[in-house]
């Protein structure tokens, strides 16, 4: 209760410091996992960390899949497609903060440390616990062969092979720029982790602090190469509970919230003081089963869970209807999906039979870790598991649920420790790679991305050699068949592609919704 009160006078101090400044307030789902977006793979960490404080070389456009110049101007690729050489932006400033003064602007030697920390594990800048788990799931540390400072504002990328979908890696948020002079000084303290709570980027916003469970603070940057934004001040609510975040939208206490719950949409769309934006979302929402702890070591016992689980249902009663049914491991919209594939459809008597045959006609007991925040893909974790259960239950498979909060979640799943889990993906760059290869390759089984454990050879081998070349036609068709392995032999269940919905006060202005699922600030504006 106490929290709740300190909330309370916290928001509305804010609102009464709004009469000098712009200040908007953002009802986010969740805390931040890190400040250091090098070392995260989840879109709450992303919207706190990546998008308001640090720049990458390529940035995607405004509302598109477009790539277009960041703190790079230009770019050359040598014809065998190996040597990538950029041309860096002049004059940008790395923020000035309580505990960092920069002494220089940006230049060729912060790209290099930016990269060869995730590169080289060895490398005496590199956080030595961290799990540099993109560049690694990618195997970008093993794809980089050099990376060379021609003059302090040009820099040459020189890879093994060729690698398509290279420039669009480059723009997700992984990829983000450090300071190195920053990063030096931390060092020689002792202090390096503190970067990952004390950031220091190039973005359009400064971090001021963050309060777990509460609050996260930014100011405009004045100095921002794209131009100083238009609000002052930046704020994240940190609001967990959707209908909440819908109350707190209603009373003005937020002038944005994330994913709002689906019995709300109708009453928000109702609400003149109310707007909401929707999209197609570049997502999926998925049970991962893994295949690392028994029985789920055996197809057929998860071919039986698949066939157990009445997804329809779950859009019905949880999404109300706005998501469709998953049956491939990446949404319709990205290109070389599968549509041919037959689905596993939901049959009980199927799973049954599936079940006595891989030797458990008496079923068994399993732990199901439900989602502890809400996304588009998965408005409601505990709901779904609800019914998760209820429909395993069905075939003899007695599932206790479990939950973590957010960060906790994350971790143990990267390290494998549970059985059947709920999780969800929105894609960075469009590209197939970044569903099938971060998601399900035996390279990210290692860095903790593939969360089903699952490895396998041929669906890796389609994956990697798409990933060779460029030519659209073949990399259809490898992906293809990537995708009919991965429905063979299931290590997850593909569950829901959710529409995405933002909804705000009709006096936010300059805001859309990002193709990849995230929440950018710096164009927006409160009339």
């Amino acid at each position: 209760m106490i929290s709740k009160v300190i909330l309370a006078v916290t928001t509305l101090l804010i609102f009464q410091t709004a009469s000098a400044e712009k200040t908007f307030v953002y009802c986010s789902e969740g805390n931040p996992t890190t400040f250091n977006p090098q070392l995260a793979t989840d879109g709450t960490t992303f919207n706190a960390a990546s998008h308001p404080l640090f720049n990458k070389l390529l940035e995607f456009k405004h509302g598109s899949t477009e790539i277009e110049p960041g703190l790079a101007e230009s770019w050359k690729i040598s014809k065998d497609q190996t040597k990538y050489t950029f041309k860096l932006r002049k004059n940008v400033a790395f923020h000035t903060t309580e505990y960092f003064k920069p002494t220089r602007n940006f230049n060729a030697d912060d790209v290099i440390l930016s990269f060869e920390v995730q590169k080289n594990p060895n490398h005496p800048l590199t956080i030595k616990n961290g799990n540099y788990e993109y560049f690694k799931s990618m195997e970008l540390d093993q794809i980089i062969k050099e990376i060379k400072k021609l003059d302090d504002y040009t820099v040459e990328f020189t890879l093994k092979r060729p690698e398509a979908p290279f420039l669009a890696n480059l723009a997700m948020d992984f990829a983000i720029i450090h300071s190195k002079e920053y990063v030096e000084k931390l060092a020689a303290a002792k202090k390096i982790e503190e970067m990952n709570i004390k950031p220091v980027g190039t973005g359009p916003f400064i971090f001021k602090s963050f309060q777990k469970d509460s609050l996260i603070r930014y100011t405009a940057n004045a100095s921002y190469y794209g131009g100083k934004p238009k609000i002052d001040n930046l704020v994240f609510a940190i609001t967990p509970d959707a209908s909440v975040r819908f109350q707190k939208l209603k009373t003005g206490e937020c002038h944005l919230i994330i994913d709002p719950a689906p019995s709300d949409i109708n009453n928000i769309a109702k609400n003149d003081k109310l707007k909401m934006l929707e999209k197609e979302g570049l997502n999926i929402g998925y049970l991962s089963l893994n295949v690392e702890k028994k029985p789920l070591d055996n197809v057929k016992v998860r071919q039986a869970i698949h066939h157990a689980l009445n997804r329809k249902n779950y859009i019905d009663s949880i999404y109300l209807g706005r998501a469709s049914v998953a049956k491939n491991p990446m949404p319709p919209a990205i290109w070389s999906y599968n549509n041919d594939i037959k689905d596993l459809d939901y049959d009980v008597a199927k799973a049954k039979k599936l079940l006595t045959e891989a030797g458990f006609a008496n079923g068994f007991e399993i732990e199901l870790w439900s989602l502890p925040v809400s996304r588009a893909y998965n408005p409601s974790g505990k709901k779904l598991a609800e019914l998760m259960q209820q429909d395993l239950a069905l075939v003899g498979i007695k599932a206790k649920i479990k939950t973590y909060d957010w960060s906790t979640y994350l971790d143990k799943s990267r390290k494998g420790e549970h059985q059947l889990i709920q999780l969800g993906w929105t894609g960075d760059n469009g590209d197939p790679d970044n569903f099938l290869n971060m998601l399900l390759s035996c390279a990210s089984v290692k860095s903790g991305s593939n969360t089903s454990r699952w490895c396998d050879k041929k669906f890796d081998s389609l994956v990697e050699e798409a990933r060779k070349i460029s030519d659209i036609k073949k990399r259809t068709e490898l992906y293809r068949k990537a995708q009919e392995v991965f429905k063979e032999q299931v290590p997850w269940v593909p569950i829901a592609h959710g529409k995405v919905f933002r909804a705000m006060s009709t006096k936010v202005q300059g805001y859309t919704i990002h193709p990849f699922g995230g929440d950018l600030f710096d164009k927006v504006d409160i009339q």
